[in-house]
């Protein structure tokens, strides 16, 4: 017998045991992103069980399923993911599966008015959403509501922890505003490995620039490297970022060419763009990883922020 792909969901539609069973009959959850995870984990609080499919350091323009996840996702009481096709090579099969299960695509709670378009995919919009905390506030609601969906017995608690969450992301927002502010107009230039902070440039006012495109599948031509060489050098712009979930390859190339050129270029830092840091620390939150970023850009780029972040807590 040939396995295809719904002959294997539909085994492991069979074959999958909730591991919300396992877990104290809490709600089970399977997020896509570490980002989404955070969220279903600050507002379900002891009453859910998330597992988060893609760790640091994961690209998930790039992530297929394995058989567990597969299962996983099969057993799970609600699968959250972004959509916008950031997890391009998953959108069919949760899309299959939300035929049978809870499956959501929590980016899907933000009108289109406030998306950006996309030059690498024509009708589509960029999914980085979480780059800006205001815009992922109604990403937030949107899994509050998941969960209440598939247990509303739960409703209180879910809102009254969704409303401390949100209040968190509040209080991220009016740091990363005030820091990213300090920064010298002229200097407001974030170049890295691939476009995730576009949503960043639109909120903070800072121009963005990715050597590759919205997704990491993209090419980065030797064009395009020599093009980004020269603005780096007619601009005087002196520092890069690289990416913690994309290969930092193509960023050295820039600086390399910068010098070849006579002009000194350095590495501002090491940014979140697809992936949160590791599990247990700050930087391994999204409120971590946001802080992460306004931070380090802040500091690199001529403004003024404090070296241990917002909460005093970045390494």
């Amino acid at each position: 017998m040939i396995l295809t792909k719904r002959t294997f969901l539909a085994a492991a539609l069979a074959l999958a045991t909730p591991f919300a069973a396992i877990a104290e009959d809490r709600t089970s959850v399977v997020a896509t992103t570490g980002m989404i995870a955070d969220a279903a984990a600050a507002v379900g609080g002891d009453l859910v069980e998330v597992r988060a499919l893609m760790g640091p350091g994961v690209d998930p323009h790039a992530y297929r399923a394995t058989r567990t996840d597969i299962v996983a996702m099969a057993g799970a009481d609600v699968v959250l993911w972004n959509g916008l096709y950031l997890e391009a090579q998953m959108e069919e099969f949760l899309q299959d599966l939300g035929t049978e299960n809870a499956v959501v695509a929590v980016a899907d709670a933000v009108p289109e008015t406030l998306l950006l378009s996309s030059e690498d995919y024509d009708g589509r919009y960029d999914p980085h959403l979480w780059m800006n905390p205001n815009l992922w506030s109604r990403v937030v609601v949107e899994v509050r509501d998941a969960l209440i969906e598939v247990a509303p017995e739960d409703e209180a608690a879910f809102r009254a922890n969704a409303d401390t969450y949100l209040e968190d992301l509040s209080e991220l927002a009016r740091y990363t505003t005030e820091v990213l502010s300090t920064v010298p107009t002229e200097a407001r230039v974030v170049l890295s490995s691939h476009d995730a902070f576009n949503y960043f440039g639109s909120a903070y006012g800072f121009e963005v620039m990715g050597i590759q495109g919205i997704s990491t599948e993209s090419e980065a031509g030797l064009q395009r490297i020599s093009e980004l060489v020269d603005m780096l050098v007619s601009r005087d712009i002196r520092a890069v970022f690289v990416e913690t979930s994309v290969s930092d390859r193509n960023v050295r190339a820039l600086i390399e060419g910068a010098a070849a050129q006579g002009h000194e270029v350095v590495i501002g830092g090491e940014l979140y763009s697809d992936a949160m840091g590791e599990p247990g620390t700050y930087e391994g939150t999204y409120v971590g990883m946001i802080d992460a970023n306004a931070t380090t850009i802040s500091r690199a780029l001529g403004g003024r922020a404090p070296e241990a972040g917002m909460q005093g807590m970045l390494n």
